[in-house]
């Protein structure tokens, strides 16, 4: 396959602009350009894939250009239903530099941030030079535009398609860009764009979109839906990006080996006949795992993550580093106490369990762990001297219930 039709195959392609789109990325040679706004620090799992196409297109001898919008990130893209909130000038400064920090670091890729040639702009000569080549009958036109009519779009929202169009225009004059790449959900924005440049130079633009990344029910891969998975591994440790992928939905593993993997067809055609004839191995979601968090965090990141794995599986929870340790324990309920206890009471007071009867029972019946071994023991006393670094507890109740008792 060429690199087009492999995008097709992986599901990477939703809408174009142009059939020329094909040839031009097949031959390479071609600036293009994809853009996000800095509402957080970090870019998350739902980015990955954009990134990840972007690799696939410079493999293919195509220069990507990641715009990073330190101007339409003061204004907000329109969400579907509701007005984004604004957040401080200062924040958004702070994140553009965090993000090409990191797009820098982990791709290597040109970064650009539109607020560099925004800036100069006065109110007058964006009306004139670039708000009259927008009819307002084709913004209202727009499918995100249309959808927001009935609750109400403020004008600052409205602009925002005129700003992302004049970013293209901008990189097309110059850094010869001549395709722009984003989500399905941006698609509007794009030909808004295309359409500009035609009518201020005459010139022909092109684009295309990536379809949105979603788990079975629909639901969006990102931050603005509240499961953001961080690229930064200090917002997101290499054990949770590996418990994540380990653990996707059985029917969208393949379609993520698909889009998150450089894996060939072959080898992701023998993992989808393993997900068939032998669910239980889990070895697609395993290989999942282990190719995004290797090629976000390194080598030493995937050890690091099947090390914590295979402790928290085999009770080895003391064999962890420190940090290792409140990786594991990320997201786990955490419960602060400030002197040694009677193990029932430590169950009780902390209401991982109810009463002391119950905890009688869990303890008699082998339910109840600390740092890994099992207690049978009702008079064991909790205190700094048995915790792991003298200050955690880690309870396991039954056999995945997870607790983190920390001293004071």
């Amino acid at each position: 396959m060429e690199l087009f039709e492999e995008l097709q195959w992986r599901g990477l392609i939703k809408d174009v602009s142009d059939p020329k789109i094909k040839d031009m990325i097949n031959s390479g040679n071609c600036t293009f350009y994809w853009g996000t706004d800095p509402s957080a620090d970090s870019l998350h799992i739902g980015h990955l894939c954009s990134l990840l196409v972007a690799k696939r297109l410079e493999k293919n001898n195509n220069h990507p250009i990641l715009l990073i919008g330190g101007a339409t990130g003061q204004i907000g893209d329109p969400r579907p239903t509701t007005e984004r909130p604004m957040i401080t000038k200062e924040e958004v400064n702070h994140n553009v530099e965090c993000l090409k920090k990191q797009v820098t670091d982990l791709f290597g890729y040109e970064v650009v941030d539109n607020y560099d040639w925004s800036k100069e702009i006065n109110f007058i000569d964006f009306l004139r030079d670039y708000g009259k080549y927008f009819n307002v009958n084709y913004m209202l036109d727009k499918d995100i535009i249309r959808r927001r009519l009935e609750t109400g779009i403020t004008y600052t929202e409205f602009s925002y398609m005129i700003m992302q169009a004049l970013d293209f225009l901008y990189l097309y004059e110059n850094k010869n860009c001549i395709l722009q790449m984003e989500g399905s959900d941006q698609w509007g924005n794009i030909t808004s764009g295309i359409d500009l440049v035609r009518k201020k130079t005459g010139k022909e633009v092109y684009g295309f979109t990536i379809p949105l990344i979603t788990d079975s029910t629909g639901k969006k891969l990102g931050k603005s839906e509240g499961n953001a998975i961080w690229l930064d591994k200090n917002k997101t440790s290499s054990y949770e990006l590996y418990q994540f992928f380990l653990n996707v939905e059985d029917s969208m593993v393949i379609d993520y080996l698909k889009k998150y993997t450089f894996l060939s067809k072959e080898e992701i055609d023998k993992l989808e006949d393993s997900t068939n004839k032998e669910p239980e191995k889990r070895l697609a979601h395993k290989k999942l795992a282990e190719e995004i968090v290797t090629f976000l965090h390194g080598k030493e990141g995937y050890e690091s993550a099947i090390k914590i794995t295979n402790a928290l599986f085999n009770g080895s929870i003391k064999e962890l580093s420190e940090d290792e340790l409140k990786s594991a324990m990320s997201g786990v309920e955490t419960i602060t106490i400030d002197e040694e206890c009677n193990i029932v009471d430590m169950l009780v007071n902390t209401k991982i369990l109810s009463s002391k009867r119950e905890a009688r029972e869990f303890i008699t019946n082998g339910s109840i762990s600390i740092n890994g071994e099992k207690i049978n023991d009702l008079d064991m006393l909790v205190n700094k001297e048995n915790a792991l670094y003298n200050k955690y507890i880690v309870v396991r109740r039954g056999k995945k219930k997870y607790y983190l008792v920390i001293f004071n």
